[in-house]
């Protein structure tokens, strides 16, 4: 692994956006296809984007920055693909999704899309459709998913910044194995507006990065009311970037037991112990039915994503994967009873939580049960069972992204192997507190997204 250097201040980048862009394309040309994060390259925007920037017409906070969209984050003048053979007969977007457009209004330059799992139904970064992600640290192991692309480009240098999406996982998973830091924030909080959805009860939107403080500045950047999506209509900005050098403070820091402590490999509970200790935690609560939340996730999953796809289903079965169009048909087939109660569920487990934060401010669990499996695996081992890879993956992750909670995904690093990842998550709507922790691990050198040697 090879050092990371910090991302310089915008303000001494001095007109150089042209050579930042160049460097980029031409990593991403080099090293691309060893990872196979990039299904779309956008460099003639690119180029034009940093033309603006050095001839002073634009700027902004994040000016200069490259950065990546997972596919299924609209584009103008591209398709929309989501990560599936079917999209790709769609019309071009357009107009950007509004993320992009926020980003670029804070001086960022889109550079392209990035693979995923097909329709996000995914947590290993295995597509049949454009190729599989390769985890940048161990190209034969997977990326995870489904924003594996965003993950993997990260970590490999492509790019310092991307974004992806969460329903179950999807952006803890792949911070987790691919060693970078990333973003869920809380439900609602970043428009979804102008992407593709999977689960739209439970679909967020969010950023990853090889720092906190870029991290945090994105995150600020796509903040805003949003009327086009109406769960995204109520809040307004809260800057996060102002508060990263806070450091824990007063806040009040708890490790998830029970559910969240058992089954996994014991180095996914060492990660975790590695930054309770850092910040001097040593209390342990438990989250109640963490494992119901979990089942009724996969209810609301299945049946959402199936109602969504079923025209699809029915007309093109063939060309999905069949991994995917398997358990969306079984989705289909779920009685309405069966989710109608996983709803009433979700409100009751929001309720815990509510209570639960009247305590703590900031609890720890990990994000992943084990380190990043080899492409190709199919089975993991949890709680001296081997149970099918695929769906296991987000044993940790889904009771959270159930409730809706800001999460901060930080990657650790232990005995030079690959990397984990340590869910830092946080009460509604503060996603200052997770990024505050984040920042503090990082400057302990706890936390860290070093870019893999690819060369």
């Amino acid at each position: 692994m090879a050092s990371n250097p910090p991302l310089p201040p915008a303000q001494s980048r001095d007109h150089a956006s042209r050579a930042a862009v160049a460097e980029t394309l031409r990593r991403i040309e080099r090293l691309d296809p060893l990872v196979n994060a990039f299904t779309d390259v956008t460099a003639e925007r690119a180029n034009r984007a940093a033309e603006a920037l050095d001839a002073g017409r634009a700027t902004g906070p994040l000016a200069g920055v490259p950065f990546a969209v997972k596919n299924l984050f609209d584009i103008a003048g591209l398709p929309t693909r989501a990560g599936s053979r079917i999209n790709r007969d769609r019309a071009p977007a357009e107009r950007d999704s509004p993320l992009i457009s926020r980003l670029e209004a804070a001086g960022a330059i889109l550079v392209g899309a990035l693979n995923m799992g097909e329709y996000a139904y995914d947590f290993t970064g295995e597509n049949v459709h454009d190729g599989h992600c390769h985890n940048p640290h161990a190209l034969d192991h997977m990326a995870g998913g489904s924003s594996s692309g965003a993950g993997a480009a990260v970590a490999a240098g492509l790019v310092p910044l991307a974004l992806g999406s969460d329903t179950n996982g999807s952006i803890r998973v792949p911070a987790a194995f691919c060693g970078v830091f990333g973003l869920k924030p809380t439900f609602g909080r970043l428009s979804r507006a102008a992407s593709f959805p999977f689960v739209t009860s439970l679909d967020h939107l969010g950023p990853f990065a090889r720092s906190v403080r870029l991290l945090a500045g994105a995150y600020d950047a796509m903040q805003g009311p949003d009327a086009d999506d109406p769960t995204c209509t109520a809040r307004l900005p809260e800057p996060s970037v102002a508060q990263l050098d806070d450091g824990p403070g007063s806040l009040r820091i708890a490790v998830a037991g029970g559910y969240f402590a058992t089954g996994g490999d014991a180095d996914a509970y060492r990660a975790v112990a590695a930054v309770a200790a850092a910040l001097g935690a040593s209390r342990t609560i438990d989250i109640p039915e963490a494992a119901r939340a979990r089942a009724a996730a996969y209810l609301i999953t299945a049946s959402e994503g199936a109602a969504l796809h079923l025209d699809r289903l029915r007309s093109r079965p063939a060309d999905f994967d069949p991994a995917v169009r398997d358990r969306l048909i079984a989705g289909a087939m779920m009685p309405a009873s069966w989710v109608n109660r996983a709803h009433r569920f979700r409100r009751w487990y929001g309720e815990r939580f509510a209570e639960l934060f009247k305590d703590v401010d900031i609890i720890l669990a990990p994000s992943t049960p084990c380190r990043a499996p080899k492409l190709g695996q199919t089975t993991l081992v949890f709680g001296g069972q081997e149970l099918p890879l695929r769906p296991n993956i987000g044993v940790y992750t889904q009771p959270i992204s159930f409730a809706g909670l800001p999460v901060a995904a930080v990657p650790v690093f232990l005995d030079g192997g690959l990397p984990l990842g340590v869910q830092v998550i946080g009460a509604p709507w503060r996603e200052d507190s997770v990024l505050r922790i984040a920042a503090f691990l990082e400057r302990e050198g706890v936390a860290a997204a070093p870019i893999a040697a690819l060369g």
